[in-house]
Order: structure tokens, then sequence, then C-alpha cells
């Protein structure tokens, strides 16, 4: 998050909409009363929205609002599931798919997405009928030991097959 808030005399403004530390709406003044406001509580007038009329500006401390932020922005990541990766080969055996099938299971378990990939080299290219046999065997293999489900269909790539499945 690299977004950057004008602060205190940086905002070029004749009158803005002021907001208190704790969310308050205070009221529409003028952009030197703001700025006395936020000086006599010994705290910054920081520019939050200036899409509207009049801007928004909040009177607080600018290192506790933009560790705020930067804490919210990481906690908005954590949330967010990863995607592992899974490769499996044309020529990759049954009970080799069942080995990525086990490990693309433990990724699932922990609420990650899984994005299974299959790589074609040259003349494995021109058999894409056997491949999403093989990709449609992986996913069997996979259902029988989690419910998953796909989003969307398998994709041919001009390198392969790719999809992506997560835990129902």
């Amino acid at each position: 998050m690299e977004k950057k808030f004008l602060v205190d005399e940086q905002i070029k403004a004749e009158r803005v909409r002021v907001i208190k530390e704790d969310g308050t709406n205070w009221g529409v003044f003028s952009f030197e009363e703001a700025l006395k406001l936020a000086k006599e509580q010994n705290l910054n007038l920081i520019l939050i929205s200036d899409k509207t009329t009049p801007p928004v500006c909040k009177i607080a401390d600018y290192g506790k609002f933009f560790y705020s932020l930067r804490k919210k922005e990481k906690e908005k990541k954590k949330k967010e599931p990863e995607v592992k990766g899974v490769r499996i080969g044309y020529n990759t055996s049954l009970h080799d798919l069942e080995i990525k099938a086990n490990q693309a299971k433990r990724f699932l378990e922990k609420g990650h997405k899984v994005m299974v990939e299959m790589i074609l080299r040259g003349r494995e290219r021109e058999l894409k009928d056997f491949a999403l046999e093989k990709m449609k065997k992986f996913l069997e293999i996979l259902n029988s030991k989690i419910e998953i489900k796909t989003e969307g269909e398998i994709k041919f790539l001009p390198r392969g097959l790719l999809t992506i499945v997560q835990k129902k």
C-alpha cells in the first residue's frame, strides 16, 4: 500500500469536512479553522478523500493512522487464500498421481487453492486428448481423497493444461 496522504499545510482546499479521531463527523470548516482545531489537540489534519465536495479530512496522529492502515492491509492479505501449484507430467504413473494428489490434499486442507498444471512438450502437444484424460484421472483421485470443486473448466494453454481447484 503506497498511497500517500496529504497532511496539514500540504492540503490545498478552502473548506473541508472534518472527521474526529473516533470517526464521528464534526462538520464543515474552513481549512484554517480545521488546521487550528488539529493543532490545539496536538494532532494532524489528514486528507482522506479529495474526490468529494468538500474534501474529507480526519484529525488524528499521522503515525498511528498510517500504522493502523498498514496493519489492516496485512490482515486482509492473510485472509486471502494462497494459490499453491502441483505439476503433473504427461507420462506420470498412477502411483505418482496419487502422491501428487496427497500433496494437493494437504494444501487444500490448509485452506489454499491448488493450481494443477500439466506441461506438454514436443509431440505431447499433439495428443491433448490423452493429456486431458490424465488430468481428469488426477482430479478423480484428488476428489476421492477430499471434496473439491474446480474453478471453471480445464484450460488448454500453448504449453499444456491448467485448472484451479479448491475445497468444497
